[in-house]
């Protein structure tokens, strides 16, 4: 069977024994397409970021680069601009069949909190082979806030594919013009392109960005901190605006997508050659994505959007991403919005879930 395995086949590894954890996988972690995965009670400061690299482990690099170690059993504060291992809690023994990939949560990625998954042997972020068996790590880096966790804490999260499962350019223009992936033109190359909205409706509020200093973030207070203690208004009337170098914005894309239930996606730059800013891309877009919203019209995609070397014109409609679609290997037993508690479901413009609704 080729494909993204959904939450039951998900829950199916666990049983085999393929997915172990200490303690045990709860119900909570398992998503319609992916599984969260949770921070271990050590995190260690190092140098810089690393990979383990071909036929080593992660432990042994951790003795050349750690700088000092972190009890995070009782909270810890992880400071901007520093980069943490932490040990996570699941570990896997893949089949010779079943690859996987990893990427940011949504609310991660909202604060900028730079999140990826490495393994023993590794050679790439959040890619892990098939048939690994190992344990699992999280590097992380605050870029714009300093961090309050905890064990326990779902960063990450991690997709399992059996086999080729991502639709060719052909395949998902016969997928649109069946069920329209978004509510408007489909630009379809490498995947389906989509672009940043600078003229929402009734407001020039177009985005935010992220203040310098400020204070610290519990991620697990929701709904509680007060967006101008650590957000800029972005706000322009001529559908332009000018990113500043090293600055964090929160955009919202003029598309509103559809992500079908036999299909997940995943949120990829687009062009290299752009070069002056970069679209966030630790995006996973679940199955039945924008599926419930009001009239079945798709939901927005909130950018995280980080601008480098020099000030870069953002211009509405201007292309800064793709979904890359991919075939489940069977239909979910869940799907996204419905009933299992998904923040982002018929979303616009949104910051992460720990701030008050503006």
């Amino acid at each position: 069977m080729t494909g993204v395995c959904p939450n039951q086949q998900i829950e199916a590894m666990i049983a085999r024994g393929e997915i172990t954890a200490k303690p045990d996988v709860i119900a909570a972690q398992v998503q319609p397409a992916s599984l969260d995965l949770r921070l271990g009670t050590v995190a260690y400061r190092v140098r810089a970021s690393f990979l383990a690299g071909e036929g080593r482990s992660v432990a042994d690099r951790l003795a050349e680069f750690e700088m000092h170690r972190i009890d995070i059993s009782d909270g810890a504060v992880l400071e901007k601009g520093c980069v943490y291992l932490v040990p996570l809690m699941e570990s896997l023994a893949l089949p010779a069949d079943i690859s996987a990939v990893a990427n940011a949560k949504s609310s991660t990625g909202r604060l900028d909190l730079l999140t990826r998954t490495i393994t023993d042997g590794g050679t790439e972020f959040d890619r892990v082979p098939a048939g690994y068996t190992g344990p699992l790590f999280a590097e992380i880096c605050p870029r714009s806030f300093s961090v309050l966790v905890r064990p326990g804490m779902r960063l990450n999260q991690i997709r399992f594919r059996q086999g080729q499962a991502v639709l060719s350019d052909a395949e998902l223009t016969a997928l649109h013009n069946e069920s329209p992936l978004v509510d408007g033109p489909a630009v379809i190359q490498d995947g389906l392109g989509f672009s940043v909205d600078l003229q929402l409706t009734d407001t020039d509020l177009v985005g935010y960005r992220a203040k310098p200093h400020t204070g610290v973030i519990d991620l697990d207070r929701i709904g509680e901190y007060d967006p101008q203690e650590y957000w800029e208004e972005v706000r322009t009337t001529d559908g332009r605006i000018i990113l500043d170098p090293g600055a964090f914005y929160i955009l919202v894309s003029r598309e509103a997508v559809h992500i079908p239930p036999m299909y997940a996606a995943e949120m990829a730059p687009y062009l290299a050659m752009v070069g002056e800013f970069r679209v966030h891309y630790a995006g996973f877009f679940d199955p039945g994505f924008g599926h419930a919203a009001a009239g079945g019209a798709g939901s927005r995609g909130v950018l995280e959007v980080r601008c480098h070397e020099a000030p870069f014109v953002l211009e509405h409609g201007q292309v800064v991403g793709r979904l890359v679609y991919e075939k489940m290997a069977e239909m979910p037993t869940q799907l996204y919005g419905a009933g299992i508690a998904s923040n982002y479901q018929g979303q616009g413009l949104k910051l992460s879930k720990h701030f008050k609704a503006v």
